[in-house]
């Protein structure tokens, strides 16, 4: 028999009677040694791995559903179906199933599920009857018809030839005339005996019988046959709750009299599916699925008609965006919309497409850009949730219309401005709706689902208006929160009307003469803990992390973009104003962050990381961590292990050459020995190059002034930055006040090297037991343009228990003599090494700035 491959889904039914997809593959009939005998395999498409080996047993009853469907079931618990894409692939697989079974393959079930027993019984019947004869329609015979309809439930034919008699001798409509006589009687046992009917005929699973049963005239007799459940010790009360407890809002009256009837009708449906009708047991889970889809068609069907009701939509949204309607209106318009939105998802894809491009017609983002603007909680949540059907159906449509939008309004009101604004102002401490929001904001600036045609690219087009009027709002709180300047923070909370805590430690005095307090906080990093700006409210934590957690995507998704606001902000040193946090996770967010930019190998953002001295706050945490062996330990470790690992090179020297004294005593991992391994050898292959040029060339490179030296290590940087990245980068607005971050990462290395006195120097400083601090100092002559003595590690005050730290020189000492010569970075071991520092392309030469 020949192997056909055929694309289909592979289903199991979970407990709660829901289908769970367990992949797509390429279904085959074949013969298995193993198991002895013909079996169906899908293979995954993906990765070709085994979705599925099933013996055809020749027991087994097998289903075929609409066409496309196979259903049959392994063990007593355990059902199985094939979804195929094509018809013929599941004929084909159904004569396979058929041939093996010895059937007819234009049976729709191979097998009855009945016992012998009773297929005997049923055999030796009269054949003069196709039908089953119903005994008449009385009291008396109530229990008789109850054990009838139980009894047929097993067998599949039985229940085929039951609801033919219901449906041809009208025997519904009798019964429901039974059960009022019943009621009023106080006829309990009767109304028992109605209850396992009516239930029993549910599960016939027959629309046709459906159809009779949940029209106006018999719905509400069948809810009540279904209250009288005989394991209660009293009926329920459910006609009392759907007829007064329950009622039905018209935001707007609908005039159409079959979808008013079509509403009322699905609702009590799914009243009766959802809280009636008890759990079915594994035998009866299949027995609902008709209703299942009974409801979901009708669905499909008040969908349809009112989104051929233009003139109902139209009204909908005049109210809604109309200034005069009352917050109730609004809200209920709101509440229709949100559940108009959740019915959409029961069309096809076709069908759903139309839906959202009639409701993008008629104004929908403009009219969710208002409410979700709005003061009141609910209607903001209930437009989160239609924003988040728009998101998910065409990112693009939204994008198309935000940007749109952008040539007319001012940022402020700009719908993913009002979105972001919704997520920094959530009030809920857990932050769900910004949680919410996030995953929305992520899908929108996601280049993955963004089109590129011929003409344009919607990724550039939007991810440069993106930058230019959003990005500031998004990072708003995160430079904020880690400033000192209270301008900047009275601007945030006036913005954005919310209520900000920035718990601040109380700062230990420092005199104003030293030379680090002279420098603001936005020039330097990795301050000692004490006095940081950091946030220590945690639902204040919680935003910076989301906030953080964007923005890591931001820089694995997008290229120049965030390099250049990066730049521009300084926005990494900010970040990791955060390693100072509290709040662990937060701490964890912002070492990610540095770990994403680092992972891009970029020598741009290498080099932007070395010249800021970035890597200091990391290292004072992994201090501050002390012996503790947490994540935060092991995600520094991880990141130093990625530099070394991978070699890069400018990062390696960097962390040697101003740090290595402070980790060597790290031994629990070879990581840092490793990176002062990789550094030393980069420095014995620059030797080596060194040594092959004539002396006359080595003397000469030392010979030009500090200004020639300066010219050229700027020429070095712009030729790199061409290198790098040749495209022409859009510059990001500044719409925000904050003077104290340069308009570039070149204008910023300037200003710093006229504010910074003399070189950077690491000394630590003991600040608890274990832990060590890195504090830097500043030389006046560095900043007046003299040439500046070496600088040398400061020893610290005494400790408050009277003991005091050790000194250690940290830092690499820098000499510039008052001649032409100028020096580079000094070992005390190598004279020479001066030279090879200065030819290695990746090993910056550290000037007095």
């Amino acid at each position: 028999m020949s192997d056909t491959r055929r694309r289909v889904k592979v289903y199991t039914l979970n407990e709660d009677r829901q289908w769970d997809d367990r992949g797509t593959g390429h279904v085959s009939s074949t013969y298995v040694e193993e198991l002895k005998g013909m079996s169906l395999l899908v293979r995954a498409e993906s990765d070709g791995s085994l979705l599925l080996e099933s013996k055809i047993n020749p027991n087994t009853a097998y289903q075929k559903q609409q066409d496309t469907l196979i259903v049959w079931s392994e063990a007593e618990n355990y059902d199985l179906a094939l979804s195929f894409q094509e018809k013929a692939g599941c004929d084909e697989i159904w004569e396979k199933i058929c041939q093996v079974q010895g059937k007819d393959p234009s049976v729709e079930v191979t097998q009855d599920l009945i016992d012998e027993s009773e297929e005997e019984r049923f055999e030796e019947m009269p054949e003069t009857s196709h039908l089953i004869d119903l005994p008449t329609c009385e009291l008396n015979k109530l229990e008789e018809i109850a054990d009838l309809v139980t009894s047929v439930l097993s067998s599949p034919i039985r229940r085929e030839k039951l609801a033919l008699a219901l449906e041809n001798e009208g025997y519904i409509k009798k019964l429901l005339q039974l059960f009022q006589a019943c009621e009023n009687l106080e006829n309990t046992e009767g109304l028992h005996h109605l209850y396992e009917i009516i239930r029993g005929i549910l599960f016939l699973n027959k629309a046709t019988l459906f159809e009779v049963m949940f029209s106006d005239e018999c719905i509400m007799d069948v809810v009540g046959c279904l209250e009288y459940d005989p394991a209660l010790a009293q009926p329920k009360r459910h006609r009392e709750f759907l007829t007064k407890t329950a009622k039905f809002k018209e935001v707007i009256p609908i005039t159409d009299s079959e979808l008013r009837q079509k509403i009322h009708q699905t609702y009590r449906v799914q009243y009766i599916q959802d809280i009636i009708l008890p759990t079915p047991s594994v035998f009866e889970e299949n027995f609902l699925s008709t209703l299942t889809s009974f409801i979901f068609f009708n669905k499909v069907e008040i969908v349809s008609m009112l989104q051929e009701d233009e003139k109902f939509l139209s009204e909908v949204f005049a109210q809604l965006t109309d200034e005069a309607t009352d917050d109730d209106k609004r809200r209920e318009l709101v509440n229709f919309f949100k559940e108009f939105c959740a019915f959409s998802q029961t069309l096809q894809p076709q069908n759903r497409d139309a839906f959202f491009k009639t409701l993008a017609k008629l104004g929908i983002l403009p009219a969710l850009e208002i409410v979700m603007g709005m003061d009141d909680l609910q209607v903001r949540s209930a437009a989160t949730d239609i924003f988040s059907y728009l998101v998910e159906f065409s990112p693009s449509m939204v994008r198309e219309f935000v940007m749109q939008e952008a040539q007319q309004s001012d940022d402020d009101i700009l719908l993913i401005n009002v979105v972001i604004e919704q997520m920094i102002c959530d009030t809920d401490p857990e932050l769900g709706g910004a949680v919410q929001l996030m995953g929305l904001l992520r899908t929108l600036i996601d280049p993955e689902n963004m089109l590129a045609t011929t003409n344009k690219t919607e990724k550039s087009e939007f991810l440069n208006f993106f930058y230019n009027h959003c990005m500031h709002v998004l990072t708003a709180p995160l430079l904020t929160n880690t400033s000192e300047d209270k301008c900047e923070k009275d601007f945030f909370l006036k913005h954005y009307r919310y209520s900000w805590s920035f718990v601040c430690t109380p700062s230990h005095s420092h005199s104003h003469s030293t030379p680090s307090s002279s420098i603001s906080q936005d020039n330097i990093v990795g301050s000692n803990k004490n006095n940081t700006i950091c946030p220590d409210n945690y639902q204040t934590a919680q935003l910076l992390a989301l906030i953080l957690e964007l923005l890591t995507f931001c820089v694995e998704h997008h290229t120049y973009h965030i390099k250049n606001y990066i730049m521009n902000k300084d926005l990494l040193r900010r970040v990791l104003v955060l390693m100072n946090s509290k709040h662990t996770f937060l701490a964890l967010c912002a070492l990610r962050f540095m770990r994403r930019i680092i992972g891009l190998k970029d020598e741009f953002y290498n080099r932007y990381i070395t010249k800021g001295n970035l890597f200091e706050p990391v290292i004072n945490a992994l201090l501050d961590n002390g012996t503790r062996y947490n994540l935060l330990n092991s995600a520094v470790i991880e990141l130093f292990e990625f530099i070394r690992v991978e070699d890069i090179k400018s990062l390696t020297a960097h962390i040697v050459e101003n740090f290595y004294k402070a980790l060597e005593s790290i031994e629990y991992v070879q990581t840092f020995k490793g990176l002062k391994t990789k550094y030393e050898q980069e420095k014995d292959r620059q030797n080596q190059k060194l040594n092959s040029v004539p002396s006359i060339l080595r003397s000469n490179r030392f010979r030009r002034d500090a200004k020639a030296l300066e010219e050229d290590e700027e020429m070095w940087f712009n030729e790199d930055e061409e290198e790098e990245g040749k495209v022409v980068v859009a510059p990001v607005e500044k719409s925000k006040p904050e003077d104290d971050f340069p308009d570039n990462y070149e204008k910023f290395m300037e200003t710093k090297k006229a504010k910074e006195s003399e070189d950077k120097e690491n000394l630590p400083k003991r600040t608890s037991p274990g832990g060590f601090k890195f504090t830097f100092s500043y030389s006046a002559s560095a900043a007046n343009g003299t040439n500046s003595k070496s600088v040398v590690a400061q020893t610290p005050p005494a400790t408050s228990n009277g003991s005091s730290s050790k000194t250690t020189n940290l830092a690499t000492s820098v000499t510039a003599t008052k001649g032409s010569l100028v020096g580079l970075v000094d070992y005390p071991d190598d004279e020479e090494e001066d030279e090879e520092e200065e030819t290695s392309p990746r090993k910056r030469p550290r000037l007095g700035s």
